[in-house]
């Protein structure tokens, strides 16, 4: 409890040191004036990207069901990470700023294509509010688990306290506030991480005893295999003797490794991502920041997916249904630290939540207080009036994600991977479309939008059920179908105006 207190007070310091620079004017609110250097940048990205699935859900996920689903995850991630910083980064950095200097998603590709009547902008706003509840909702759920299994209260009031917690900090320092303790956060987190498995793994006597455990267990250790839990109706593992049951080893075919891999697509669309390459204060400062991110994600994703392994083997019969699993890296840490090292190694799990909630909360706010109230409702509207709406609008969105967060047997891992493949397929073909096509238009970004973002929802509740080959993940699919919009509709219109080519043109040529 002191460490955690104190890790939040510092949090806060930092959200007050930044409070005056973020209410100079909305840019500085909203992206930071443009100011972030190359640590800062990728590690902050990273930060809010990872959020509390990075040490709850990808390590219950391990412990759960073996190393199938999380090891072809992660590496689909790690894949996307470096891809997304190597083709994406710089030009989005440079054709930002060239259309009309957006400080927000939606604004970039309403400006990208020199709307008057603001439709992409409120179908992106509208897009980046249902899929950020949802994301913010997850943290939520995160920050609720982790109190109430930390001090013995009921999950609510913690996940309540938590939203509090978050929203407060949110509202006073916008964005530098939130970059600036995502880079502390991304460094608790890592530290986290490798405290645990290293101690973890001595625990359980030694790295050989660790794999020996899981080899023992079929499917457990297969890349294309899965491990079968044996569950009563209520999915609680059935334990015989001390020993949690397994049935035979799954089979991990092709189309499951495709669609965990997909999971790297994910990132061409992921605002609090996209935000950091606009936000950086050179686009010559976007290799570092590359390299930076790349070897955090590696070292974290690897190391997360062990925790699982090294959680099952030391306490197989702890955790016994998909949503307590994902509680396992709380249950090291409290069995195997002291107090006060486990409080810091729990901050890691705070970190991560925080990390990602305030980037949700705040892009969220933006999306409909730059987005839709200035560039729909009030176009007039000063920028005073701009950041009052935003916070306002930060207090209603925690709200709703607080009523979809009530349920405490919520699995982390399963409503983000929805609210992420929401956003893959949404916002990722058009980003690449719209800064490497040149015959991209207007109503090709529309279609593109409104189609990923649909199929997401169709796929996931309708296609999916249907099982088989056709249940896989919806980002996929999705993805595939946005870029189709894309092609078919933009082929089947007008091409865009002489103009918005000429700027295309000059941003590539910039780019070389």
């Amino acid at each position: 409890m002191i460490t955690m207190v104190a890790y939040m007070l510092a949090v806060i310091v930092i959200g007050l040191a930044f409070a005056r620079r973020a209410n100079r004017s909305s840019e500085a609110y909203f992206l930071g004036g443009r100011s972030l250097g190359p640590w800062v940048t990728a590690m902050s990205a990273e930060a809010s990207d990872m959020s509390g699935w990075l040490l709850m859900g990808l390590p219950g996920l391990a412990y759960w069901c073996g190393i199938a689903d999380a090891s072809w995850t992660a590496i689909g991630l790690a894949v996307g990470t470096y891809i997304n910083w190597l083709i994406t980064s710089r030009r989005l950095r440079r054709y930002s700023e060239k259309a009309g200097n957006a400080i927000t998603l939606p604004e970039f590709f309403s400006n990208r294509f020199h709307e008057k009547s603001r439709v992409i902008m409120t179908i992106a706003a509208l897009f980046i509010l249902i899929f950020f509840t949802v994301y913010a909702a997850s943290c939520l759920v995160t920050c609720g688990k982790l109190f109430s299994t930390l001090f013995g209260l009921d999950y609510i009031p913690m996940m309540i306290i938590g939203a509090v917690f978050v929203l407060i900090y949110t509202i006073v320092g916008g964005f530098l506030a939130e970059s600036a303790s995502d880079f502390m956060q991304a460094i608790v987190m890592i530290t986290a991480l490798v405290i645990i498995v290293v101690t973890g793994t001595l625990a359980a006597g030694g790295l050989g005893a660790v794999l020996d455990n899981a080899q023992s267990i079929p499917g457990f250790l297969e890349f294309f295999g899965v491990a079968t839990p044996v569950t009563d109706a209520a999915g609680v593992q059935q334990v015989v003797n001390g020993v949690p049951q397994f049935g035979e080893a799954g089979v991990y075919g092709l189309l499951n490794i495709v669609s965990m891999m997909a999971w790297g697509l994910g990132y061409f669309g992921m605002p609090q991502v996209l935000l950091r390459f606009m936000a950086i204060r050179s686009e010559h400062e976007l290799a570092a920041s590359r390299r930076i991110a790349t070897v955090w994600v590696l070292i974290s994703l690897v190391v997360a997916v062990f925790i699982g392994i090294v959680g099952r083997s030391l306490y197989p019969t702890a955790l016994t249904t998909a949503s307590e699993a994902e509680n396992v890296f709380i249950v090291l840490s409290t069995n195997l630290l002291p107090p006060l090292l486990a409080g810091l190694v729990m901050a890691g799990i705070l970190a991560a939540t925080i990390s990602s909630s305030d980037s949700y909360l705040l892009i969220a706010a933006s999306a409909f207080a730059k987005n839709i109230y200035q560039g729909l409702m009030r176009r007039e509207s000063t920028d005073k009036q701009v950041l009052i709406i935003s916070r306002v609008a930060l207090l209603v969105i925690t709200l709703v994600a607080i009523v979809i967060a009530l349920d405490e047997n919520s699995v982390i891992f399963t409503i983000v991977s929805f609210a992420w493949a929401g956003f893959g397929a949404t916002f990722g073909p058009l980003m690449l479309f719209s800064l490497f096509w040149k015959r991209i238009n207007r109503a090709g970004a529309i279609a593109g939008m409104v189609g990923g973002g649909c199929m997401v929802f169709f796929w996931n509740l309708v296609i999916s059920k249907l099982g088989g080959i056709w249940d896989i993940y919806e980002l996929l699919p999705a993805f595939l179908f946005s870029c189709l919009c894309i092609v078919v509709v933009s082929l089947a219109t007008a091409p865009p105006s002489e103009e918005i080519q000429a700027e295309f043109e000059e941003v590539r040529e910039g780019h070389k």
